[in-house]
């Protein structure tokens, strides 16, 4: 807490209290889970250009905040399974519309939508294996349909740099220059840095035991879980396919999708430990940066393992 909030602690509790009353349906949340997005928000656009606002000024900015769209999204932060279900119900076809209008054409529209129910439930990870979602930017000072068009929009921008940014690169000699100079050096598919023979069989020895701990991982997952998985990343079929075969929304998909990276990672994380004797600061410190070394995120390399594991399954039942 800022020193500016904590001199107004207690205008901020009542002013807290107060939204979850006039909250339609708070969810079950209390002060202590929307106190600290009131604060963000304070501190973000109150405080920073008036660290001396008044008790007044700082009551009607907490007075203005939705407090139903605020403790919607706090609790879909939180977990809640219903939360969820009423952001999809109440605003698919909001985030839908706002799709058609910005994507030219239906194909590109539905990807975009599907897209932005996977970047708010957050499918990514920081080097924690926490969650990373759009829903933590969400402040309650205006409206929830308007916030999702915004990065509806925005999502469809970053998109359209990404493609242009790969068109210029693959247009590019230079990076085909580059692209050999990285095969030449590359070791078993590590990218080697230096020339210290007891630093490349490190890394080797590191990747090998992330890689072994994956699978393991992989192996003890729920069979519709695998499934998820092998739909995803070795048929290659978008979340609103692989929601629509088992008979969901898109937006579950995604949500089924990053908890299964979570278990997957702390499963890793677990094994690394426990079978192969690293301490919680080299599990910090190498999981991530054993996949950039590959030139991969933490979910590439699972994906990778992945493939690997179900084409060995297939070659086996071809076998039997």
């Amino acid at each position: 807490m800022s020193f500016v909030a904590e001199k107004h602690r207690l205008v901020i509790d009542e002013a807290v209290e107060r939204l979850i009353s006039r909250a339609s349906d708070c969810r079950e949340l209390g002060s202590g889970d929307v106190r600290p997005r009131v604060e963000s928000a304070l501190a973000k656009y109150l405080f920073k250009e008036r660290g001396d606002a008044e008790r007044g000024e700082i009551t009607l900015f907490i007075d203005e905040i939705r407090a139903d769209d605020l403790c919607l999204i706090i609790a879909c932060e939180k977990g809640d399974e219903k939360a969820w279900e009423d952001l999809v119900a109440n605003f698919d076809s909001t985030v839908k519309s706002a799709a058609r209008k910005i994507s030219p054409n239906s194909e590109d529209a539905e990807d975009l939508a599907s897209s932005i129910w996977a970047e708010l439930y957050g499918l990514r990870q920081d080097a924690d294996g926490n969650r990373k979602s759009k829903l933590a930017y969400y402040s309650g000072r205006g409206s929830l349909a308007g916030w999702l068009r915004a990065v509806v929009a925005q999502l469809a921008i970053d998109q359209f740099r990404k493609q242009s940014k790969l068109v210029q690169i693959e247009e590019s000699l230079e990076f085909e220059k580059l692209a050999n100079e990285a095969s030449e050096h590359s070791n078993n598919g590590i990218v080697s840095h230096h020339n210290n023979p007891e630093e490349l069989f490190s890394e080797k020895q590191t990747a090998g035991d992330v890689t072994r701990a994956l699978k393991t991982a992989i192996e003890y997952l729920e069979p519709e879980d695998k499934l998820i998985l092998k739909l995803y990343y070795f048929d290659d079929l978008k979340l609103k396919d692989i929601a629509g075969a088992f008979g969901y929304h898109e937006a579950t998909a995604s949500r089924k999708l990053a908890r299964i990276h979570t278990e997957i990672r702390r499963a890793v994380e677990k094994s690394l430990r426990n079978e192969h004797d690293w301490n919680e600061s080299e599990v910090k410190r190498y999981l991530s940066e054993t996949a950039s070394k590959l030139g991969i995120n933490f979910e590439r390399l699972l994906a990778i393992v992945l493939v690997t594991a179900v084409v060995q399954d297939l070659c086996f039942a071809a076998v039997l």
